[in-house]
């Protein structure tokens, strides 16, 4: 090979044999012919390594060579390999990466293409210890697509992240041009190298390739200063680019990925190597990130990196600990003149927590950290002494008697001991204890089913308890601090109980076998259990639990349930109600089930729930949806009553009678007006058409819902019942009471939920913004912090998640942010609530009932109606203001009685276009038409009848 087209520069400074084996034969394995690898060993190094080098030369001579440079720095290193290499592109690989078969391809081709001098494309990196492999997240939004720019300030981005650090080659002809070297005086030199390479060259070309694997996490507790140093410099060639904005986004990354994970890991590391790190810390960190991109972090992140920063080894751990255990106070916690929560050290603005609401919790309510300072094992048992974290605003009762125990519980929860602690000792920020145990008398376990015990503590007031796990550092203990266990099937099941330290940081017990006989037992007994017979019949019960699983899987079920049950007879009078699948006991279902049972129809009636029973009432027949009986009561029914849709896949029996009451209007598309379900193949657009054609009975409430839904879904106009929605009755009858004796005093709900007259409800309703799945967790558009900073004297905010979401709330003083997304009916919500505020959820044009202040509040009115489409344009019909930021909402809300005033005539003419049916009977002329042959007649009917 004279003139290779590309040089791959392959450095072993560390001396590794396998990772040089590894990255030489990736360079040999790619799918473009013309490349070389040059393998650059220290002179001084040693010789297994040189011997390694020559046996792959050896067995490629022409595509691999052997490079002995003076001096073993890996920046020396490189620079002797870029200095020989011959290829047109130079590329360097550090120790142990690898790279992909066609990586030379891609990045030659985008190469040719652009006639760019620098090409860059995605890598990986490796996870903790093991052999597992990510790319790191901000690499899918800088590699989104192939592109080229002509200068590096069009892609600062390259230099925010550490992305060219790997994965990137050079034109060779512009390294000699540029005069590029690595700087041999820096440790981390790959880290100013790609950056200050990006910014010298011309033209740039980013590949969406995967170019190198098997990159190694920069370890920034072995070398913080190198790494402060190497940002540091890139810094300096940001801010001479004249990119000083980009410098403010590269300090900010830096803390996220170089000091947020020294933090996080912090509990892992050796008490001297915790102390090492933190005074080169103290000595490089100060001045090195602006406190600007410092307050841009979460208060946890912020308040651990500048504890670092002054050097404060065992504030880091605290701080570490706040991080591993989301809201739980590891630090005595005080409050400022200024009324904001400071972590100690303050007052500072980046050690203010106040935004994580603990100062709105009390004594017993907290996550405290109780931590763990000493283990001491004897002959006589064990000592322990620790320290709970009091904040400042909460405690103990002073007056009352403190007493605490320590409680050992197995992993499962089934069995506990407890062991009193002998000495408390509370002063302004915390509680020390102490207490000595027999571990051996203690803890008498079984044996060989629980074998591994938590350790917690429990601290009493006499009115409050406060629970708390014994944190500690993952060094406090070791093999040495074993205590004899006496377990109760004997010693041969176990003889010691060996303290360790969790993943999650805290103290657990382990039954051990040490001894000769205890040693001997387990291993009969995994021999017993691991011989021929005893793994066949290990594999005979998994077999039968497959068996048992596949009788349980819903495919089964339906197959049944087609087969067999639909045959059975339909049993009269007999109904199966379902609310929002099952998630709750509420809406229109619910109000004609109450309907039902006033009027004494004789029926008997079914409810379905998904995950749990709680909310539904205790004189209702239950059935859990999906269960055997679930499908025998739908299979039986004749009738079937929901909101929202039974599964699709099964058939509804032919003596049975479906009413389906809906769920709300229609302002984004339903039904096969929807863009992804005009998208699916036939089949599944057949699957929905079969589920609609099981309704007889639709509800509408308008006809909006006619032109709108009913169209949608292709419902025939035979099956509409123009009643209004039954759950709908309740608001008009609220209406009406509201005009005649006032909105005072509230409904029951108001105390049940804690809520004051003096207070305006305001009530926060957004939809459903994810697609088909399981329950998610989602945050919030709305920040209901902000809310309750600006509002919370006069207003109580209650927010309503979706039923298919859950709200992810932060802390809140009392009174002022509800979570009522779990309460079964959004009726009496929306009776409770003197003001709505939502998007573009159906609710609106229930609560538009009301004649109340609606706020819609739609950020992403326009993208929103661009993806989902929509029916008509929400700003020209809106019932009440449409704000798209925080700051228009909360404006409105200051305002609220003159800004609703512009809209009581508008909000009139939506109640009557979107409500034009609902009068306040729907529940009676629904079950008059549906359950009409089993209505039983007055008793003034009944005796003229008899007269006649």
């Amino acid at each position: 090979m004279n003139t290779p087209d590309f040089s791959c520069v392959v450095t072993a400074p560390d001396g590794g044999r396998e990772a040089l084996r590894a990255s030489v034969e990736s360079v040999l394995d790619q799918s473009m012919r013309s490349v070389e690898a040059l393998v650059v060993l220290p002179a001084d190094g040693p010789g297994g390594l040189r011997t390694e080098a020559e046996t792959l030369a050896g067995r490629d001579p022409d595509r691999v060579r052997v490079l002995a440079a003076g001096a073993g720095s890996a920046a020396a290193l490189r620079n002797a390999g870029t200095d020989a290499a011959r290829g047109t592109y130079v590329l360097v690989l550090g120790e142990g990466e690898r790279l992909h078969p066609h990586a030379c391809r891609n990045l030659w081709e985008a190469g040719t293409r652009t006639g760019a001098d620098l090409v860059a494309g995605r890598w990986t990196r490796l996870t903790g210890e093991d052999t597992k492999e990510r790319e790191p997240a901000w690499q899918r939004t800088l590699f989104v697509r192939s592109r080229t720019v002509a200068r590096f300030a069009e892609a600062p981005e390259l230099a925010v992240h550490d992305a060219l650090v790997t994965g990137f080659c050079l034109r060779r002809q512009a390294v000699e041009r540029h005069g590029l070297r690595y700087d041999e005086d820096l440790t981390h030199s790959e880290i100013l190298f790609g950056p200050l390479a990006a910014a010298v060259v011309g033209r740039i070309a980013l590949v969406r390739r995967r170019i190198v694997n098997g990159r190694a996490v920069p370890d920034a507790g072995r070398d913080l200063a190198g790494l402060v140093e190497a940002h540091r410099r890139v810094c300096h060639v940001l801010v001479a680019q004249g990119l000083a904005e980009v410098r403010e986004e590269r300090d900010r990354a830096f803390l996220v990925d170089h000091l947020v994970p020294l933090v996080r890991d912090w509990p892992r590391l050796p008490a001297a190597e915790r102390g090492r790190i933190a005074a080169t810390a103290a000595r490089v960190l100060p001045g090195c990130v602006a406190d600007r991109a410092l307050l841009t972090l979460p208060p946890v992140e912020r308040v651990g990196v500048r504890l670092l920063e002054r050097g404060d080894a065992e504030g880091v751990l605290a701080a570490a600990y706040a991080l591993r255990r989301r809201g739980t106070v590891t630090a005595p916690l005080s409050v400022g003149d200024d009324g904001r929560v400071y972590w100690p050290g303050g007052p500072d603005p980046v050690l203010d927590v106040t935004e994580l609401g603990h100062q709105y919790r009390l004594f017993g309510e907290l996550k405290l950290m109780n931590r763990l300072t000493r283990y001491e094992a004897d002959g006589h048992g064990v000592r322990l002494a620790g320290r709970l974290v009091l904040p400042s605003h909460t405690g103990p009762d002073p007056d009352g008697p403190l007493t605490a125990h320590l409680e050992f519980r197995v992993r499962d929860g089934s069995r506990a001991f407890r062991a009193p602690v002998d000495e408390l000792r509370a002063d302004a920020t915390g509680i020390a204890w102490s207490t000595r145990t027999d571990l051996t008398r203690l803890l008498r376990a079984l044996g060989p089913r629980d074998t591994v015990w938590d350790a917690r503590m429990v601290v009493e007031d006499g009115r409050t308890r406060s629970v708390s796990d014994l944190f500690a550092a993952h060094d406090l203990v070791g093999p040495a601090h074993g205590s004899p266990a006496r377990p109760r099937l004997g010693r041969l099941t176990g003889d010691t109980w060996q303290p360790y330290v969790t993943l999650r940081d805290h103290l657990a017990l382990r039954l051990e076998a040490r001894r000769r006989p205890a040693r001997t037992a387990r291993r009969l007994v995994h021999y017993a259990t691991h011989f021929r017979p005893a793994r066949r019949a290990r594999l005979l019960l998994r077999a039968l639990a497959k068996r048992r699983d596949r009788l349980r899987a819903r495919g089964f079920k339906v197959s049944v349930y087609s087969t067999w049950l639909l045959r059975l007879p339909v049993r009269k009078g007999s109904v199966v109600f379902e609310s929002h699948m099952g998630t709750c006991y509420g809406d229109s279902p619910r109000a004609v089930h109450e309907e039902v049972r006033a009027r004494g129809l004789p029926l008997c009636a079914v409810w379905a729930y998904a995950d749990s029973p709680e909310g539904f009432p205790k004189d209702a027949r239950l059935v859990r949806r999906w269960s055997w009986r679930y499908l025998w009561a739908l299979a039986r029914a004749e009738y079937w009553v929901d909101n929202q849709g039974f599964p699709q896949h099964l058939d509804k029996p032919s003596g049975t009678t479906y009413l389906q009451t809906w769920h709300g209007s229609a302002y984004k598309r339903m039904g096969f007006d929807e863009t992804r379900v005009r998208l699916q193949n036939a089949p599944q657009r057949e699957r929905l058409q079969q589920a609609v054609r099981r309704f007889d009975h639709f509800l509408v409430r308008s006809e909006h819902d006619v032109a709108t839904l009913a169209r949608a879904y292709r419902l025939p106009e035979e099956s509409l019942l123009r009643t209004g929605y039954p759950r709908n009755d309740a608001l008009v009858a609220a209406r009406v009471r509201d005009e005649t004796e006032g909105r005072l005093p509230r409904p029951p709900l108001a105390a049940e939920l804690g809520l004051s007259d003096h207070r305006t409800v305001v009530l926060y309703a957004p939809t459903f913004r994810g697609g088909p799945g399981r329950r998610r967790r989602q945050r919030l558009l709305l920040d209901a912090a902000r809310f309750a900073e600006r509002f919370g004297d006069t207003c109580t905010l209650l927010v309503r998640a979706h039923y298919l979401e859950a709200a992810s709330l932060p802390a809140c003083p009392p009174g002022t942010v509800v979570d009522v997304s779990r309460h079964h009916d959004v009726s009496e919500l929306l009776a409770l609530a003197d003001v709505l505020v939502t998007d573009y959820s159906s609710i609106m044009f229930d609560y538009a009932l009301l004649d109340r202040p609606i706020v819609l509040f739609a950020p992403d009115l326009d993208a929103y109606a661009a993806e989902r489409g929509s029916y008509f344009d929400l700003r020209e019909k809106a019932p009440g203001p449409v704000t798209t930021t925080e700051e228009e909402l909360f404006g409105v809300l200051a305002r609220l009685k003159s800004a609703d005033a512009g809209y009581q005539e508008a909000r009139a003419a939506f109640a009557a276009e979107f409500g034009a049916f609902d009068r306040g009977d729907a529940a009676r002329a629904v079950v008059d038409t549906v359950f009409a042959r089993h209505l039983v007649p007055s008793r003034s009917a009944r005796t003229g009848e008899a007269r006649r």
